[in-house]
């Protein structure tokens, strides 16, 4: 399955171009959520939410709809990972789980200034756990450092079956080798000028991209690290348009997903 989204859903340049005139501020996620199949939630990066307001969003939503939840920035912004074991844990305990069936990945992402550690990388996934009270748990990790830009990192992923997020950004490495059983991507360039985010044949490459991680393949023309091809195995996708001229990214998600829908 291919879920499109963005990143949030408050955002004030939205109102009167993404969300009608006069709409309820209170009524923005409801209308958000049946626009695009996917939403990150990047409010739970700065702090810790409650868990009513976890189950407020899951009721809010439509069937089959799903949240990305990042993790908080005290599990990931410290020098060594691998003593982030408490902080793991009461951030999974804070709600998350009261998403239910729309909780989808799990995404840490790591400081700019934390570097490639083999060793601190490894403990840090083997904290991550697999499930919670019998439901599963799928985590990615973003990178955002040059020194993880080497096949050491595709391995030590591939051991714990965690993806590592292809960023689409001018400012952080962009890792495309697929693991796992998904493919998390953020991509970050909209502009302003183009009335979808991107250029028509921008968005045509990746429709034909996002159809390509579904089907297993590895798509040409993005950055690998691997010597080694990657296990060919049907995979969920998950892409949100995350940056750049923030304004156009529901149209960007919108005009994506009429891309991937099944010819009439």
């Amino acid at each position: 399955m291919i879920r499109v989204g963005i990143g949030g859903w408050t955002f004030a340049p939205w109102c009167g171009t993404f969300y009608p005139k006069g709409l309820p501020h209170a009524r923005e996620l409801e209308h958000a959520s049946r626009h695009v199949t996917a939403i990150e939630i990047n409010g739970t990066f700065y702090r810790t939410q409650s868990p009513e307001s976890f189950r407020k969003w899951a009721a809010e939503t439509p069937e089959n709809f799903v949240f990305s939840v990042k993790g908080h920035r005290f599990v990931t912004n410290r020098k060594r990972l691998a003593e982030a074991g408490d902080a793991v844990e009461t951030f999974i305990g804070s709600g998350v789980l009261e998403l239910g069936d729309k909780l989808g990945p799990l995404l840490w992402q790591l400081a700019p200034t934390k570097k490639f550690e083999p060793e601190d990388i490894d403990a840090f996934l083997r904290l991550l756990p697999k499930e919670r009270g019998g439901r599963p748990l799928r985590h990615a990790l973003e990178v955002r450092h040059e020194t993880f830009l080497t096949p050491d990192l595709i391995e030590i992923l591939r051991r714990h079956g965690v993806p590592v997020v292809f960023a689409e950004s001018d400012d952080y490495p962009a890792i495309a080798d697929p693991v796992g059983d998904f493919v998390y991507a953020r991509l970050q360039r909209c502009r302003e000028a183009e009335p979808d985010g991107y250029s028509p044949a921008e968005l045509d490459l990746w429709a034909g991209r996002a159809k390509a991680w579904e089907r297993g393949e590895a798509p040409e023309g993005l950055p690998s690290l691997s010597n080694t091809a990657p296990e060919t195995t049907k995979r969920d996708v998950f892409m949100f348009f995350i940056a750049g001229d923030k304004v156009r990214a529901p149209m960007a998600a919108q005009a994506l997903l009429k891309r991937l829908q099944p010819p009439a």
